[in-house]
């Protein structure tokens, strides 16, 4: 019998650790599904599964808050950095934003509303669990599993079913209406954001496109 005894010459050494960044790019990539753009600092591509509404922090909290008081679901991912939040919405709705603004008659006004799509880029939070450097985004309300996210980004699909934060032209509407809120009080317009968003001019299942 012979036997062969290996020295290890020529055998790969062992696997450096990952840095950070790479880290979170692989929990991104391999946990979500969700593409990641090279380069410094750990970035998601957006417009492929997902599009972002970037709002003045107060405007998106206030939003959120209706959402819960009125009882309705609002399970979508939302992220916060530097003052603004993220909130994440199905892939092609920030086409979309622009023709509801104006069917929600929002169109003439000044609104502190971003709509992200195709192209655009966020950084990326740290996944759930791990700490985020200061001046890092961080989750608000991080996303769940990949099935998961996907079914609770909010869509214009969404409407004609029931009242929830799935449907795109309420959020939008919302959303505007708190940015709106939170613009004439910073002019000293208006003392605080309460109440209910402001109804718009049709009714929203009546909404096919711009």
């Amino acid at each position: 019998m012979v036997v062969t005894v290996s020295t290890g010459a020529g055998l790969p050494g062992p696997r450096r650790p990952l840095a950070s960044g790479d880290r979170i790019r692989a929990w991104y990539e391999n946990e979500l599904g969700w593409p990641t753009a090279p380069g410094p600092g750990p970035r998601l591509v957006v417009g492929v599964r997902f599009d972002v509404l970037d709002v003045p922090a107060e405007a998106g909290h206030a939003a959120l808050a209706h959402f819960s008081r009125a009882g309705e679901d609002a399970a979508f991912p939302v992220a916060a950095q530097g003052g603004r939040l993220r909130l994440l919405v199905a892939p092609g709705s920030a086409e979309e934003v622009p023709g509801l603004l104006d069917w929600l008659e929002w169109g003439g006004l000044t609104l502190d509303l971003v709509a992200i799509g195709a192209g655009g880029l966020m950084d990326a939070p740290p996944p759930p669990g791990r700490d985020a450097p200061p001046g890092a985004a961080v989750w608000l309300r991080p996303p769940g599993s990949r099935d998961d996210v996907e079914s609770s980004l909010p869509t214009l699909s969404a409407m004609g079913g029931r009242r929830c934060a799935a449907d795109l032209a309420r959020l939008v509407n919302t959303v505007a209406t708190q940015c709106h809120r939170v613009r004439l009080r910073r002019a000293g317009a208006e003392p605080g954001p309460s109440g209910s968003p402001r109804v718009p001019g049709k009714p929203l299942k009546a909404f096919s496109g711009p």
